[in-house]
């Protein structure tokens, strides 16, 4: 058998394997003898054949020596010889050796790596900086690589090889980054639609967005950044599942058939037909992140449409609450009721609506049970007055501006706000039009006083405003007046308009929050109950500044016009001081500047 060294595939060992066959003469059974005698030795055998022995026996061990030299040779240290990154050989090294002489290779580079990168996308050309980025070589993870690296037994004598470093990246960073420098060229995805006008559906096509794909864009810059070059960074289409056609059979196919005709509704307690506005409002058609499109009948979106003509057949559930009651809270009961069941009939009425004939769907009822139990409400712990705020409003409880802080007053009041939820006042009333029982009154809009439904409304939201601020609740939208009212505090107080502008609050307190509201004929009061777990809150007030003064604007007379006597516009901030245990735990910035108001005149100039 020949030396292993050269590459059997057998080999079972990674060390070289020797076998060597002894040496052989021609003759050699049969040496020559002196006077026919047959010489020997002491060990049995003939002296020329022992001295032929121990002279394999000396090549077998120099080839066995030179082997096993070899092999140590090669197989010295974790890194295999031969074996190099960024040039430099770390080969024959142990891991920790390897990766103290990658990172002085890095040192030297260091100018180089941390220079800015010039990447280019689309047809814009900017700079980045690695460190801003992480990119980074991982010595560890390259030093493992190498480690790894797949070389023969021969290649570790004579061979070479190079192994790649491995190079990181904040690809949350770098892709925020890249779009900066995308900017105006890259567009977002239009996302397929159906959407109705009336009962009339109209298709919204889709259409691919020009954007850039974190991933391969991590691919590229990790590659190119150690070439020290410009990085072309790819700008890609990507399109939405859902097709054009697909949205065109989704009209022609579910649609128009949707809108056509009235469905019915059946029951053990009767029957409801739903008209086609009903299904137009309830039939939505939701795209995904990855823009297929898919129809749903959105239940709670039928019932609002339906109104009062479930009442037939269903029964709501009420929620337990509360009332104030010899100024302590006092638990009113929740009632079960019985209901169509959600999501069998979403089922099911988006299986008839494609159809011309056959549009009946029976309904299961079942018993709902109130959201909010006694049993749950007991462990809000909703007990006492946590704060309390009122303004004044002119005019008496006849007029519409009264009759609409009113109106809002008794529709927030008994709300009660659970741990962790934001409450939103355009949400909680709705539109506030004159089905709703509001009425005409002034409203700002165009930088004047103007008649509006609902005006006044503002007034209930700075009070609602001030009494969840002084309970310490958490402010997440609001936006005060653009002219300064003297019957609000300055800065924290806030406007309302349906649908655009919003007062919302968060319930950042482990308890539960009743809203609770009172008035009399010149005043409006808000009050939050819960338990308290602050010792006061409070405002400061820094200086005014900015002043300006108003002009006075002419205006045509008619019904339309509404005088005012103008204001004069500031900048001022004020910061909420909330302790707790005696000491200040939250001091909160409100900041704001009102434009000076003009004093409207309802006539002409003077000549």
């Amino acid at each position: 058998m020949a030396v292993t060294l050269y590459g059997d595939n057998q080999v079972s060992d990674d060390r070289p394997t020797v076998q060597v066959t002894a040496v052989s003469w021609p003759g050699e059974d049969e040496p020559p003898t002196a006077g026919g005698a047959t010489g020997s030795s002491p060990g049995g055998g003939p002296w020329w054949r022992r001295g032929r022995v121990l002279l394999a026996g000396g090549v077998t061990t120099a080839v066995l020596a030179g082997v096993v030299g070899a092999g140590a040779y090669a197989y010295a240290g974790d890194v295999p010889r031969g074996t190099s990154v960024l040039g430099t050989e770390l080969g024959g090294r142990s891991r920790a050796d390897a990766a103290k002489e990658l990172r002085a290779e890095l040192e030297k580079r260091a100018t180089t790596l941390n220079a800015p990168l010039t990447v280019v996308v689309g047809e814009n050309r900017a700079e980045i900086v690695p460190a801003d980025v992480g990119l980074t070589v991982d010595v560890d993870a390259t030093v493992a690589a190498a480690t790894d690296a797949q070389a023969h037994p021969v290649d570790r004598l004579f061979g070479s090889r190079t192994v790649e470093p491995v190079v990181t990246v904040d690809a949350a960073k770098l892709d925020a980054a890249l779009r900066q420098i995308l900017g105006k060229q890259g567009r977002d995805m239009t996302m397929p639609a159906i959407i109705f006008t009336g009962t009339t559906p109209k298709p919204v096509y889709p259409k691919p967005s020009l954007t850039l794909d974190a991933e391969q864009s991590a691919r590229v810059v990790r590659t190119g950044w150690l070439a020290g070059q410009p990085v072309t960074v790819p700008v890609v289409e990507k399109n939405p599942v859902t097709t054009r056609e697909e949205v065109d059979r989704l009209v022609a196919e579910l649609a128009k058939p949707a809108v056509a005709a009235p469905v019915t509704i059946t029951s053990d307690k009767g029957s409801v037909s739903v008209p086609p506005a009903a299904i137009a409002r309830a039939l939505r058609f939701s795209a995904d992140d990855e823009g297929k499109l898919t129809p749903k009948v959105d239940v709670k979106r039928l019932r609002s449409a339906l109104g009062s003509k479930l009442a037939a057949i269903e029964s709501t559930p009420k929620d337990a609450g509360l009332t104030i009651s010899a100024g302590k809270p006092k638990v009113v009961p929740g009632r079960a009721g019985q209901q169509l069941d959600s999501a069998a009939l979403g089922r099911d009425l988006l299986a008839v609506l494609p159809k011309t004939d056959g549009r009946t769907v029976t309904g299961q009822l079942k018993e709902a049970a109130p959201e909010l139990t006694e049993a749950k409400l007991a462990e809000l712990g909703i007990k006492e007055r946590v704060s309390t705020f009122s303004t004044k409003f002119p005019g008496g409880l006849s007029s519409p501006r009264s009759q609409n802080i009113i109106q809002a007053a008794k529709d927030v009041d008994g709300t009660i706000v659970q741990p962790g939820e934001t409450f939103s006042l355009n949400a909680h009333t709705g539109e506030r039009g004159y089905a709703q029982g509001y009425q005409d009154a002034p409203v700002i809009l165009g930088g004047k006083l103007v008649p509006g439904v609902g005006g006044g409304v503002s007034q209930f939201t700075t009070t609602l405003f001030n009494a969840s601020y002084y309970a310490g609740l958490q402010d997440v939208e609001h936006k005060p007046h653009s002219f300064y009212f003297s019957r609000y505090p300055a800065v924290i107080e806030s406007t309302i308009f349906w649908p655009d502008l919003d007062f919302k609050f968060r319930n950042n307190t482990p308890h539960g929050v009743l809203i609770d509201t009172a008035y009399t004929s010149n005043t409006i009061t808000v009050s939050m109950w819960s338990t308290k777990i602050y010792d006061s809150v409070k405002t400061e007030y820094g200086p005014r500044r900015n002043i300006t003064s108003p002009k006075t604007v002419h205006l045509t007379p008619g019904p339309t016009c509404i005088a005012a006597a103008g204001s004069t516009g500031f900048s001022q901030d004020a910061f909420r001081v909330i302790k707790k245990d005696g000491k200040v735990v939250k001091r909160e910035k409100f900041s704001w500047t009102y434009d000076p108001e003009p004093n409207f005149v309802c006539g002409p100039k003077p000549s």
